[in-house]
């Protein structure tokens, strides 16, 4: 009888190992390539974004202050964000970016990660929510710019014709104001019509039919709107050229181009864009005219300059000495003359041999001339 308990006990306990298992990676492990990151914030801390980036300098996101979090509403003071798994370097930062944690690096797997202030953090990889993961969805960014009498902005968005919504109930999604006076707010993909409303949805816009890219729309006084799919406020500059000259062992130098402090970079990925061929010995780059800062580097990004502040739309000539030296100039610097080689003196050819045979000859003749007389007599 005993043999057969100790049998039911250990299948039992199989049985829930199996069980445990798959939980256990689902915690953990990483989706697709993309790595889910909850955090748990202080009650003041409002809005919160991630900001993330591989250790290659590649950032998860465009500009700062990164990915907003979505409130998970199955678990209060918990908000979530997925990134790619590589990008395992990050900063939660919130209130328009106004408070922020350190840097902290993760492993590349799902994180939880509780803040109790700016300075105080704690990650844990395992679960600290209840309830099912969420999953990923790929997202885009919805601008509006409301009439100063609105408020509380929000988001109404679904996908026509067949009337799924991206939000539970009206009015929707409560949509974040920036610096610059626009309300932004995400949501999936799949959408393709929207309103924009305000004052708990008294007042909004007539239905908008959008393509799933990111949109910025101006609402007039009237409730009337017009949308477009390109910045307004983007930096309008015609692109610059960067000429550089680097030691010769920096192996296929390239360039590197942001903005600061706002961290807008001018290419996707570290480390940039690779110099090409130009005239009189310099390399060359056209980069966009608002980038203010920029570093050159080699080897595969192994070596580089230190941060190059610039001016905006200027052409730029950079010679770098070695990676603490580097000077830059807004115009060409001046071509280093060749040094002058004195010109060597002709070969001065010895006259002594013609001299001593013209001698000779003249000597024989006028013995020649001698003996002859003498005959003649």
């Amino acid at each position: 009888m005993s043999r057969v308990k100790h049998l039911f006990a250990v299948a039992l306990a199989a049985l829930m190992l199996c069980l445990l298992m798959p939980i256990t990676a689902f915690a953990e492990e990483a989706s697709d390539g993309k790595m889910l990151i909850y955090a748990k914030l202080p009650s003041d801390w409002s809005a919160p974004h991630l900001w993330a980036w591989a250790d290659d300098g590649t950032n998860a996101f465009d500009a700062w202050p990164g990915g907003e979090m979505e409130a998970d509403s199955n678990n209060d003071g918990w908000y979530y964000c997925w990134i790619p798994e590589n990008t395992n370097n990050i900063i939660i930062n919130a209130n328009e970016a106004a408070v922020q944690t350190g840097d902290y690096k993760l492993e590349n797997k799902n994180a939880w990660v509780t803040v109790t202030d700016a300075e105080n953090v704690e990650i844990s990889y395992d679960a600290q929510t209840t309830g099912d993961l969420p999953e990923y969805v790929e997202k885009f960014k919805i601008h509006a710019q409301v009439p100063d009498d609105w408020q509380d902005v929000c988001l109404w968005a679904w996908s026509a014709p067949d009337g799924k919504n991206a939000f539970d109930a009206w009015p929707g999604k409560a949509m974040t104001k920036g610096e610059d006076g626009w309300y932004t707010a995400s949501a999936p993909v799949w959408v393709n019509s929207i309103i924009v409303n305000g004052n708990s949805g008294d007042v909004k816009t007539e239905d908008i039919s959008i393509d799933a890219a990111e949109v910025w729309v101006t609402v007039s006084e009237d409730g009337t709107s017009d949308f477009t799919y390109n910045d307004p406020n983007a930096p309008v500059a015609e692109d610059i050229t960067v000429h550089v000259k680097a030691p010769a062992d920096w192996s296929e130098p390239h360039l590197w181009a942001w903005s600061a402090p706002d961290g807008t970079n001018a290419f996707s990925s570290w480390p940039g864009e690779a110099l090409q061929e130009g005239e009189d010995g310099w390399l060359t780059l056209s980069v966009p005219g608002w980038v203010n800062s920029i570093i050159v580097n080699a080897n595969e990004g192994g070596i580089q300059t230190s941060d190059l502040s610039v001016d905006t739309g200027k052409d730029l000539w950079i010679v770098v000495t070695d990676a603490e030296n580097a000077e830059v100039t807004y115009e060409a610097p001046a071509a280093e003359s060749e040094p002058t080689v004195a010109a060597e003196p002709a070969e001065t050819k010895s006259n002594t041999m013609p001299i001593a045979i013209v001698v000779v000859v003249v000597i024989a003749a006028v013995a020649g001339g001698v003996v002859v007389s003498k005959k003649k007599k």
